[in-house]
């Protein structure tokens, strides 16, 4: 094994199109280092790079945390200017609602029109780093306390627009997580945004008091938080038997959702939303009461919101899956639904509804797999996010052996082992290891992992 001189996956990898250079000699070691005339390789640069960095500076805010912010409202995806849910806009998710109007806030500190701010990205980005610096200023942040990133954590938790504050906790734990454990995000045109790990102990400041709240649990499904809908979002009892569980996407962020379903002018709310990162449940109406989130469907169902967007596969990961499959599993276990498609339906596939949600995206044969082989155990292997869309799953190590799956977008998914295969070269990255993945019964090349090793840590050989 070498050592790294840039990241080893490819960026909008599409697999089943890698042609590979040549096979690997015997004993060659597996290697990321950068091949000859790849092209898009170069971290920092592109348009969205450019955009936070000059929004950054401009309005004295952290670049990090301007990106942090963004990735965990919308993973840097802007959805063409369409709302999400909570009737959020853009990359930084700025909001125009009754009682919160980031949104139209934004146009006022920038000049921007509220057209541009929904539509194009840099004054989107802009945007939300003028509303984030007013907030600071508002919080009496000075010009030292704005080059601390642990001072930052309460103007992260009020842009979020949160309906009280232990939902506005939630925003803020999304992005300080994701700057102490770093992330690598996609953009359009293949671009790459970064922020590196580091250790930041945030000043929760009055947030800090409420750690406890979490820590309240739901009475119908045990491994769920308890975080109630406001009353005006749905109806107390039913009319009709639970015979159907429908399965939602949030067209938002988890606690962007959660603060929504909290909001009584929202007018819709689910029974459970499921967090895309690792599983968390919240349940947030009762079992035994109506949520609005299926029309015709209401009365007679279960609503599970899944965090993220129709269009983006990113947001569907393993541990969102098994999470759901596992609470799928308990409610028709609980109600007596058969565990068929008939029983467990999508929320375009209710009589009188018009969404599209959960999409082509996501995994039905998967997610019927595992309601019915389990529901969310994890199974032999070890975690990993994986980088690239359309990433194609091999019965052997090699790109000319049959696909068995492909991974519409980044995920996670458990390796059970790896092996030395073909060798794969792909925009600029270089590799001959291949891992196992048993929920899918085939073999994905390293350099869709996303990890900085060309062999996975603590994975055995095959």
């Amino acid at each position: 094994m070498t050592g790294k001189t840039g990241w080893k996956r490819g960026r909008a990898a599409l697999l089943g199109s890698v042609v590979a250079a040549s096979l690997a000699l015997a004993g060659q070691p597996a290697t990321a280092a950068p091949y000859p005339g790849g092209a898009g390789t170069e971290a920092g640069s592109g348009t969205m790079n450019t955009a936070f960095e000059k929004a950054a500076t401009e309005f004295d805010v952290p670049r990090d945390l301007l990106v942090a912010v963004g990735y965990g409202e919308t993973h840097l995806d802007g959805h063409g200017g369409r709302p999400s849910q909570a009737n959020g806009y853009g990359v930084m998710h700025l909001v125009s609602q009754p009682k919160h109007k980031t949104l139209e806030r934004a146009a006022k500190l920038t000049g921007e029109s509220v057209a541009d701010l929904k539509k194009d990205t840099a004054a989107n980005i802009r945007g939300g780093a003028a509303v984030l610096r007013a907030v600071a200023d508002e919080q009496g942040l000075d010009a030292t306390d704005r080059d601390s990133l642990a001072e930052w954590y309460p103007v992260a938790a009020e842009y979020g627009a949160a309906a009280n504050d232990r939902t506005a906790r939630l925003y803020a734990d999304t992005a300080y997580d994701l700057l102490n454990k770093g992330l690598r995000a996609q953009a359009a045109g293949n671009e790459q945004i970064l922020v590196e790990a580091r250790k930041v102990t945030p000043d929760r400041g009055k947030y800090a008091s409420i750690a406890s709240d979490f820590g309240v649990l739901s009475d119908d499904y045990g491994p769920a938080l308890w975080v109630p809908a406001s009353t005006s979002n749905y109806q107390t009892g039913r009319t009709a038997a639970i015979n159907q569980v429908v399965v939602h996407v949030t067209q938002g962020s988890y606690a962007g959702s959660i603060s929504w379903f909290q909001n009584p002018s929202a007018q819709v709310s689910a029974h459970y939303v499921i967090r895309s990162s690792d599983g968390q449940v919240t349940q947030m109406v009762r079992d035994a009461n109506t949520a609005w989130h299926a029309r015709s469907a209401n009365a007679s169902s279960i609503g599970i919101e899944h965090e993220g967007f129709v269009a983006d596969p990113s947001w569907f990961t393993d541990s969102m899956y098994r999470s759901s499959a596992a609470l799928t599993r308990h409610l028709t276990a609980k109600y007596g639904i058969p565990r068929t498609r008939a029983g467990i339906v999508g929320h375009s596939e209710v009589p009188g509804n018009d969404h599209t949600d959960p999409g082509a995206n996501w995994n039905w044969t998967y997610y019927m797999s595992l309601v019915n082989g389990g529901g969310g155990d994890p199974g032999p292997g070890t975690s990993f996010p994986t980088w690239g869309t359309g990433v194609s799953i091999r019965q052997a190590a090699t790109t000319t052996s049959a696909q068995v799956a492909s991974l519409a977008g980044p995920t996670t998914v458990k390796v059970q082992c790896q092996k030395r295969g073909e060798l794969v070269n792909y925009q600029g990255y270089s590799n001959d290891a291949w891992s196992y993945l048993p929920d899918y019964g085939g073999y994905i090349s390293n350099i869709f992992i996303d990890v900085s090793d060309a062999w996975l840590p603590g994975v055995p050989n095959c």
